[in-house]
Formats: structure tokens, sequence, C-alpha cells
């Protein structure tokens, strides 16, 4: 069927005359008669009464009851089509490491949602490798993350450094240090993260190089725990600067001599899937201007 017989239709009926409609729609009479015409015949049907005027067939009106609601639904949909095609409207499944979920993406999805309401965001939070995993198997749309391992068919665009600082106990022994260098860390317990965090690996290979990996350390599970770990005398641990604000009382901070510990961050997407389209373009773009500020 036709939908714009069925608005043909509908036109005649409210306008009560072929010539309105013709006229409204920018159409030919002939072409609206033709259209009533292959209408009538596809439903086996009359539904017009042809004379003086326009009337209602029994049929006529239950076909103009039932597809006022087709035309309302159709029309809905064409504009939310319309919508999602422009980028306005639409789903995006979102990944994100923390601390970016916790600390930066809330109040950036607030403006974002607040710019585009029509648009629907879920967000998975989750390590690195677990993240580009759910991406590479497509049930993802894009990333936010540290650089992706090499090798994968993922397209990775930097946008801001994860500035990480030393937290220790007020009283550490290292906190009376005027510098912290990684010689200093093998002595003390140190809290790192899970083996396959990037942070970690970063971590180590960064010890590694400049004194040897720490003897004494700790595990824990999450990135944004380890300040609370510290705080109950734990331990130290690298944590991003992101995070202390507040600093936690009872804790100092400090710089690490003779090495850096600090990340890149920004947006993956699957290469297969760049440039991005319509609302997962829009959240890209929105994401990528406001984290390249920071």
């Amino acid at each position: 069927m036709d939908f714009k017989a069925l608005i043909t239709f509908q036109t005649i009926v409210s306008t009560g005359s072929f010539n309105r409609a013709a006229e409204e729609l920018n159409y030919a009479q002939s072409t609206i008669t033709m259209q009533i015409q292959k209408l009538e015949s596809q439903l086996g049907v009359q539904l017009l009464e042809r004379g003086k005027g326009i009337s209602l067939t029994e049929a006529g009106r239950l076909f103009h009851e039932q597809s006022l609601l087709i035309v309302k639904d159709m029309g809905r949909l064409q504009s939310s089509l319309a919508e999602m095609k422009s980028g306005e409207a639409g789903s995006v499944r979102l990944g994100a490491t923390d601390p970016t979920a916790s600390y930066r993406l809330p109040r950036l999805l607030q403006q974002f949602m607040s710019l585009y309401p029509k648009i629907e965001i879920s967000v998975d939070i989750a390590g690195t490798p677990a993240l580009t995993e759910r991406l590479l198997r497509g049930e993802l749309d894009m990333v936010l993350c540290s650089a992706p391992e090499l090798g994968k068919e993922l397209h990775f665009e930097p946008l801001f450094t994860e500035k990480f600082v030393l937290l220790m106990p007020e009283d550490h022994p290292l906190a009376d240090l005027p510098e912290v260098t990684p010689d200093h860390l093998r002595r003390h317990r140190l809290l790192i993260t899970a083996v396959n965090c990037p942070y970690r690996k970063k971590l180590e290979s960064v010890l590694q190089e400049f004194a040897g990996p720490p003897l004494n350390t700790m595990e824990v599970g999450s990135m944004t725990a380890l300040k609370f770990y510290v705080e109950a005398g734990l331990g130290l641990a690298f944590v991003p600067e992101s995070t202390l604000a507040p600093v936690p009382a009872g804790t100092a901070v400090r710089q690490l001599a003779g090495g850096t510990v600090d990340m890149a961050c920004g947006i993956a997407c699957r290469v297969a899937d760049y440039p991005l389209r319509s609302s997962s373009l829009r959240l890209y773009q929105f994401l990528k201007r406001e984290l390249s500020l920071r």
C-alpha cells in the first residue's frame, strides 16, 4: 500500500474536495484521482462517493479512522529516522575506563544529553583490555581508554594525558624526602592495579628501567580505590591526579623524580566504523572537543 495514497486520501477527507487536496499537496488533479482509484483497487472496496460533493462510504469511514493512526505513526517514524540520520537522535553504546568514567564523564554526558535529549547513551565501565575486546566484537560503539595494544583493528585518537602522582600517608618515611626517586620505592610497599592494567604495565616498565621492579607490592583491582587503601595506611601508590580533589585526609602527594608514569588517553573505535556516523559521531565530536581542552 502506497503511503502517499494514504496521505492523499486523508487530505481529500479533510479538505472535502479533490481539487483542494490537489492544491494542498501540489499534485495535478489527475494524480489525485489515479492514487485513489489504485488505493480502492488494492483494498477491493469503494472508499469515496463521488457526486456534487465528497462523502465517505461505510468502508471509507472505517478506513479513514484506522488509517489516521497509520499516517500519524508513519509521520513520527519518518521524523525519527530523519533525526537519526542527522545525528539528533539514536543510541550510543559507550565504554569508559576509570578515572575518566567516574570523574570526567558524568558532567560531560549531562552537558551532551541536554544538547541532544533524543540520544540515548549506555555506559560500560571496565579496563582497556576488556573494553577494546567488546569494541572489536561490535558490542560497543566507542571507548574512552588508554592506548590499545598494537595490531588490533582499532582507530585510536589521543585526547589528553592522565597525570599520575605518588600518594602516601603523611607520616610515611618518604614524605620527609625533598625528592622521591624510583629506587626509594623498592624499600616500601607499593599498591598496584591488576596485572592486565595498562597503567600497571607502564609503571612496571618505568620502575624496571630506573631501579628494577619493586620487591614489596600489594595488588588492588580498582584504580579509583587506590587512594582509600593509601588513606588506610596500607602503602603508597601512584594515583591519577584527577581523583585527588580533595587530597584524602592524612595523606601527602609527591612527584616521582627521574621517570614519568603519565598515560595518554583518548577515544577508540573499530577501524571498520571510522569515521563514525549519526549519533555516535555527535558524541565523538563532543567528547573530542571537551577532553582535548583538559
